[in-house]
This record gives C-alpha cells, sequence and structure tokens, in this order.
C-alpha cells in the first residue's frame, strides 16, 4: 500500500513530539574520583535506557557550590556523605532520594617503580620532592590524605613539599607526569585490571575516616522518571559490578 506524502508528514510529527517522552537527556555532577566508572557506567545505562547521561566531574566542593548557585544539574554523585546530607537539609536536595553508591579507598601512589613502599615509610623518610594532594577543602579524597599524614605524625615535615591540586583528577595528573613523584588518589584511579602499575600503599582504613560516597537527586530532578530510572540503574547489579571492579566497597 502506498503511503502519501501528507501521511509520512504526520507520521513524522507525531515521532518528534513523542520522542521526549521516550528519551530524556540527565544532567548529573560526579566526584572526580568516579569519572572512570560513571562513563561505563552512562555507557550501559543509555544503551538499556535509551536516555542520555551528560555528566560533569570535579572536585565535590565545588559543585556544592554551584548547585547552590542555581547550576542545572539533576543528580549529585558526591565523593562524601556530608555534601548529599547538606544538600538535602537545605532543600536543595530530594529528602529520601540519598543513598551510598560507593566506599572509596585511598592510595599514596608513585608513577616510579619501588618509591612507595608497601608501609608508606617513605612519609617518614623523605626522600621525595614533592606530594600531591587534591584540596582538602573541596575533596573528601585529599581530606583524607591528610588525615592519613597527621595519623602518622609527619604532616607538618611533608607540609613544605605538598603540592595542592583543585581535585582528585588533578592529584593524579601531577604525579603521573612526574610533577609530583608521589601523592595520595582514589584506588579507583590507579587500578587497572586488578593491577596498579608504578609503586603504591594502600593507606589502611583506621587511618582516614570512612569515604562514603552518597548520591542524591537534587530538586531540578525531581519528579524527572529518567532521572528515577538512572538512580535505581545505580543500585543495580551491572552498575555494583563496575563499581567494585574499580575497587570500591559497596555499602
Amino acid at each position: 500500500m502506498k503511503v502519501s506524502p501528507l501521511l509520512n508528514g504526520l507520521l513524522a510529527c507525531i515521532l518528534v513530539a513523542a520522542a521526549p517522552a521516550f528519551a530524556d537527556e540527565i544532567s548529573i555532577a560526579v566526584a572526580a574520583n568516579f569519572t572512570a566508572p560513571m562513563k561505563l557506567i552512562a555507557a550501559e545505562f543509555e544503551k538499556e535506557s535509551g536516555h542520555k547521561v551528560v555528566a560533569s566531574f570535579g572536585a565535590t566542593g565545588k559543585f556544592y557550590a554551584q548547585i547552590k548557585n542555581g547550576a542545572p544539574f539533576e543528580i549529585l554523585l558526591a565523593a562524601d556523605d556530608e555534601t548529599p546530607t547538606k544538600l538535602v537539609k537545605e532543600n536543595a536536595g530530594v529528602v529520601g532520594s540519598q543513598f551510598t553508591y560507593a566506599v572509596g579507598k585511598l592510595v599514596l601512589w608513585s608513577a616510579k617503580p619501588g618509591l612507595v613502599d608497601g608501609a608508606g615509610a617513605v612519609l617518614k623518610k623523605g626522600d621525595f620532592a614533592h606530594l600531591s594532594v587534591a584540596d582538602p577543602k573541596l575533596a573528601p579524597y585529599g581530606a583524607a590524605g591528610v588525615e592519613t599524614m597527621k595519623a602518622l605524625g609527619v604532616y607538618e615535615s611533608v607540609q613544605p613539599k605538598v603540592v595542592t591540586a583543585e581535585n582528585i583528577t588533578q592529584a593524579y595528573q601531577f604525579i603521573s607526569s612526574g610533577n609530583a613523584e608521589l601523592g595520595f588518589v582514589a584506588l579507583s584511579q590507579v587500578l587497572k585490571d586488578g593491577k596498579i602499575e608504578g609503586s603504591s600503599w594502600l593507606v589502611p582504613a583506621n587511618l582516614y575516616s570512612p569515604i562514603r560516597q552518597d548520591a542524591v537527586v537534587l530538586d531540578k530532578g525531581k519528579g524527572q522518571p529518567a532521572v528515577d530510572a538512572l538512580m535505581k540503574f545505580l543500585k543495580g547489579d551491572k552498575a555494583k559490578a563496575i563499581i567494585k571492579s574499580f575497587g570500591y566497597e559497596l555499602s
């Protein structure tokens, strides 16, 4: 049966009009340490749902300031649990939407083999010129690094050698480029196929406060089916398998 050009045009208009109901764009703010796993999770989610994820990666503290200033994010995946809790209390986050999607691990890492020993004694020896740490005021992993150095009693002696990075991604870049011989980063950044290149010390969990990373739906994402679908996907088996593969623990 031959379809008239007019009918073709009407069908096209109907499909275009219906498209937003089936495929939406979700704007999310993601802690820098979670960049690699989130890219994989987003790809799986897009494949399964048809929705598009537009992710921005950076320091949790900076995202907090941007959200309070009206940034159009619909979900925050923070590097802590305090920021989402604060946003909910301040009516910028949706009550009941917050949950822990990952528990992070801190590692002292160097791109140079043999520099960092398995007990972190290099911090006491001080055989390095620069140590990279993400800004502790903005990045929870940076705060954990400072906590670790204080717990070991080396903070005062190491402080003159500290290079403060804007976020954990920049901290990693300083180290991988050789601008800093070593530094504190997230295990997820250096763990590849179950191995860590260079040299590292997995910091014992008792030396820093637990890095519970929480997700929360923001006010601009309230009542959005695509947003709810992504939050549900983050709690599912596919996302959990990806998260665990990067060295995170699940709560």
